[in-house]
């Protein structure tokens, strides 16, 4: 999406005086293996931070000697220690990154050509986050894209410190999709995988809010695992990933059903749950509480509707909308960011609403037309927002229709 001429290697690299200046945050403790690699990929920036939570390795001379500025905090737990980092950053913008992942070249050169001129109204950007798991790439099985919100205006976002997982930034406007990946080393054996089911599981079951009857918790850990684990690998395309895929999922199911299972055991016991939801995996808000303008992504199949379409968002985005088309076809709307697919098969399409959904909550899913309404039909009702959208609707409706969970009037759809 953005391109750039490649850089050296140096810890510190040359600014131009037109590009604005980029600090990458890392949290680290005990990753003298790991650690390298993860510095080695962020030396385009201008500056390095790094947060030391105690370690007892060779951690924080690996990051002295890569040119990173230490920073000596005992550890207070992931959102805490990123916000450590935060505070002691002093570019203009924010690159956070994590011990175990990379930024790939391409995605460093989509980086600097961002810098260079950052899109007018957007202070946040996503990179698409490619694990590697025993040894092979993860595709559908992990979500991808599965995008990660790591970019962004110093000063503009926060961690929520009452979380201990899914602890990172809610966005409260438009987002810049980036298509260079950020790599990750999810799992190495699958011991270690193991270990990462089970240490999710607890921590999420620690701030899962007390559901109001015994019901809640059957369904989380009889109902809910398989059919996850069904939808995963047929809609989601997890089986594509082969066995590695099959895995990965399997483990996810499983572990939903263990946060349940332990939330009932600590209810048992008297030790009541946190108050978070599990869906609400952002700070500063949750999906209930949206922020910043409604996001609306329209679906659109064939030329005339695609067009159609694409002048429908240009006019929602005049109102002050967040909008994106997905589409199998080229159109001519430059200011409307579009997914063009190869095809809008049910299965396709489901992974694009989600991929887009993981760029920013979906508010309103509009088909084009009754066609894309049944194409949509696989889609699940938490990506599709309020309904009875339509082309023909006012798009300054639908501000206030999100605002009151309502559904507006509702509209031919062609």
């Amino acid at each position: 999406m953005y391109h750039a001429a490649p850089t050296g290697a140096a810890s510190v690299a040359p600014v131009s005086p037109a590009r604005a200046t980029l600090s990458a945050c890392v949290i680290a403790r005990d990753e003298e293996a790991r650690l390298p690699a993860c510095l080695a990929s962020v030396a385009f920036c201008d500056e390095i931070v790094a947060v030391d939570g105690g370690s007892s390795d060779a951690t924080v001379g690996i990051a002295e000697r890569a040119g990173a500025r230490v920073v000596h905090q005992h550890w207070l737990g992931f959102p805490a220690q990123r916000n450590v980092a935060l505070d002691n950053a002093r570019c203009d913008w924010v690159l956070e990154i994590d011990a175990d992942e990379r930024v790939s070249p391409e995605l460093a050169r989509e980086i600097q050509d961002f810098l260079a001129d950052p899109p007018p109204g957007v202070d946040i950007g996503a990179f698409p986050i490619r694990h590697r798991y025993l040894g092979g790439r993860l595709g559908p099985s992990a979500k991808y894209p599965d995008y990660r919100h790591r970019l962004f205006r110093r000063g503009a976002y926060r961690h929520d410190t009452d979380r201990t997982v899914h602890e990172g930034i809610w966005p409260r406007g438009p987002v810049a999709a980036f298509s260079g990946e950020l790599e990750h080393e999810l799992a190495g054996s699958v011991g270690e995988a193991l270990r990462d089911a089970w240490s999710y599981a607890r921590s999420e079951a620690a701030q899962l809010a007390p559901p109001p009857g015994a019901s809640a918790y059957l369904t989380g850990m009889f109902a809910r695992p398989p059919a996850k684990l069904a939808y995963r690998l047929t809609a989601g395309g997890g089986w594509r990933d082969g066995w590695r895929g099959l895995l990965h999922v399997a483990l996810a199911a499983l572990s939903d059903a263990l946060v349940w299972a332990r939330a009932l055991s600590r209810r048992r016991s008297g030790n009541a749950p946190g108050t978070a939801s599990p869906s609400t995996h952002f700070s500063g808000a949750g999906p209930g509480a949206r922020a910043g303008p409604p996001r609306v992504v329209a679906v659109a199949h064939g030329q005339a509707r695609a067009e159609q379409a694409a002048r429908w968002l240009e006019r929602a985005a005049g109102a002050g909308l967040d909008v994106a088309l997905i589409t199998d076809v080229a159109t001519a709307a430059a200011t409307v960011r579009t997914l063009q697919l190869p095809g809008l098969g049910p299965f396709r399409l489901v992974r694009a609403v989600d991929a887009e959904h993981q760029l920013r909550p979906i508010d309103a899913l509009v088909p084009a037309g009754r066609s894309e309404r049944l194409r949509l039909l696989l889609v699940p009702g938490s990506l599709r927002g309020v309904g009875g959208i339509g082309l023909g609707t006012d798009p300054r409706t639908i501000v206030e229709a999100v605002q009151d969970g309502r559904q507006p009037k509702a509209q031919p759809l062609g």
